[in-house]
């Protein structure tokens, strides 16, 4: 049994900015952001919003518009779906959840929705959330038909994973360290549980058949988090320094102050930060390193190697990080998806947006097998092996 991708859909704002506008507006020049990060250009939203960017890339996931993927012929009705899961940073408000919002747009009228704040990492976070979900769902149908008892949760046999940002908003656009990494977009797939009838998966005797020992679906998922006592990568929220009228002394004070956030929150009163900070050098070293641990690690669990990886679909934060990965784990570029030198890093979307590519380019094709790997605030880290 297991969780089968059946589509797969990206959205992308109109607007393309090149690193030639980015040197009107920051001290900067192309000839200094492509070596050090591999981009040419990124999407940035004018008009779009995070919804519209979800919705539409949830409607060519679904086959409702034109540009997705799907795995059989025909649409996927919205109404199939039984949960959205969104990471995001950037949601359009704070309730109702950015997922409930793509919901109502798409017309999934009987999906429950719920956003995921895991940064970077929301790709591969949402695609192992979404399996253990639909895994305890079916245990539970198991459950229910051998105890001739009720379900005891929610039947859920379809998710829409459906990652939407818009770091456009939380870029500071004077600081030049963080303006010319990122950029807006949406990556979706959509999930559909397959029991050992479809999948072909092991029988009652335990065995796996030809036909299992090939099936698709998400093979292992492995996540991880570490502390970000240094403050690696950071965005303060945005009411963080708002004053309440109960302070002891019968003054205001900054709401959830905590003795190690104190001074940090005072600063911030005076003058809110409401962008982005990221240390370079630290986020590389974390970064390179986890990417090679997660997807060893998922691998392991997989029972798989690097070898028997068709395509490395990772999340897009700079092109630097990538080939220093592959470079250590042994592996040529070209079994990489590459996308950020025109998209950027669209956070956890990225490396959806990569999958989505690859599949519409046909480099990943049923059978084959594709290895998702993320990292990101939070710390934030972790891998997806999926058989396509």
């Amino acid at each position: 049994m297991g969780s089968v991708i059946i589509g797969s859909g990206r959205a992308l704002p109109a607007r393309i900015v090149t690193n030639d506008e980015l040197s009107e507006i920051v001290d900067t020049t192309d000839e200094w952001i492509v070596p050090r990060t591999g981009i040419h250009t990124r999407h940035v939203a004018i008009e779009e919003t995070c919804t519209d960017l979800g919705a539409q890339a949830a409607l060519r996931a679904l086959g409702l518009e034109e540009g997705g993927w799907q795995r059989e012929a025909g649409a996927i009705e919205a109404a199939s779906l039984d949960m959205i899961i969104c990471p995001t940073l950037t949601a359009d408000t704070h309730f109702p959840s950015e997922a409930a919002r793509i919901r109502e747009r798409i017309g999934a009228t009987n999906a429950v929705c719920y956003d995921m704040s895991c940064a970077c990492s929301g790709c591969v976070y949402g695609l192992s959330t979404a399996d253990l979900i639909m895994a305890g769902a079916a245990f539970a149908r198991q459950e229910a038909a051998r105890t001739r008892t009720p379900l005891r949760c929610n039947d859920v046999r379809r998710v829409l994973v459906v990652a939407a940002e818009r770091l456009s908003k939380l870029v500071d656009w004077e600081e030049r360290a963080t303006c010319i990494l990122f950029g807006d977009g949406a990556g979706a797939v959509v999930l559909e549980w397959r029991d050992e009838a479809e999948t072909g998966a092991a029988g009652a005797d335990g065995a796996a058949g030809a036909a299992g020992a090939d099936a698709p679906g998400i093979l292992s998922s492995y996540m991880e988090n570490t502390d970000d006592v240094d403050r690696t990568l950071w965005c303060d929220s945005a009411f963080a320094s708002r004053e309440v009228p109960f302070a002891a002394d019968g003054t205001t004070a900054a709401a959830g102050t905590s003795t190690t956030d104190a001074p940090r929150l005072a600063a911030a009163d005076a003058e809110s930060d409401p962008y982005m900070r990221m240390a370079g050098q630290a986020v590389f070293k974390f970064a390179t390193s986890a990417m090679i641990r997660c997807t060893e690690e998922a691998l392991t669990r997989a029972g798989l190697t690097t070898d028997d990886v068709t395509l490395f679909t990772p999340h897009q934060a700079n092109e630097r990080i990538i080939r220093y990965a592959a470079k250590k784990m042994g592996l040529p570029m070209e079994r990489f998806q590459v996308i950020i030198d025109h998209v950027g890093n669209v956070s956890g979307a990225s490396a959806l947006i990569a999958l989505n590519e690859a599949l519409c380019e046909g480099k990943l094709q049923p059978g084959d097998i594709a290895c998702m790997t993320a990292f990101g605030g939070g710390l934030t880290a972790g891998s997806c092996v999926i058989r396509i």
